[in-house]
């Protein structure tokens, strides 16, 4: 038991260690990524859209840096800027999202990308505080479970 909950804690240092040392690639990726879902944006609501609409409807955002990287893409040649970025869904027509300008005044115009940074590194310290919870109770029990496995092996002889 001892060996098992050792594994468990030795799995979860390093991970948290590789998350802390990665931590600028992740949002590197983040951001390209992110980036890479708005240009292939599409009305058929795939996964990715699917995603980038709940973004921006979450967190009342609207493209990576700001509204203005939706002109950029295929879709705002075709369809404007998506209803999701709509500060009032009842108040954007599609004429308005397709000029930049009408669009300014009816969407959110702060971008994604630093919104959900901010609000990740916001719950960093609640992430970090549970993990180091369980990884105390973790010890406890790797030293509780020694102290048994010791106590047993020495009262085994007089058991018999």
């Amino acid at each position: 038991y001892a060996m098992l909950l050792s594994l468990i804690f030795l799995i979860v240092l390093v991970a948290a260690i590789v998350g802390f040392v990665f931590r600028h690639e992740i949002k590197t990726n983040f951001e390209s990524n992110l980036d890479l879902a708005l240009k292939d944006y599409n009305v058929t609501a795939d996964r990715h859209s699917e995603a980038v609409d709940t973004i921006q409807r979450t967190l009342h955002c609207c493209g990576v840096q700001n509204y203005s990287d939706w002109e950029r893409t295929e879709y705002f040649s075709q369809r404007g800027i998506p209803q999701s970025c709509c500060k009032n869904q009842n108040d954007c027509s599609e004429e308005d999202l397709k000029d930049p300008d009408k669009a300014k005044l009816k969407v959110f115009v702060h971008g994604c990308f630093y919104l959900v940074m901010s609000t990740m590194e916001s719950k960093m310290s609640v992430v970090a505080g549970i993990s180091f919870g369980i990884a105390c109770f973790q010890l406890i029990g790797i030293v509780l479970s020694c102290c048994l496995s010791r106590y047993i092996t020495n009262n085994q002889y007089e058991m018999v």
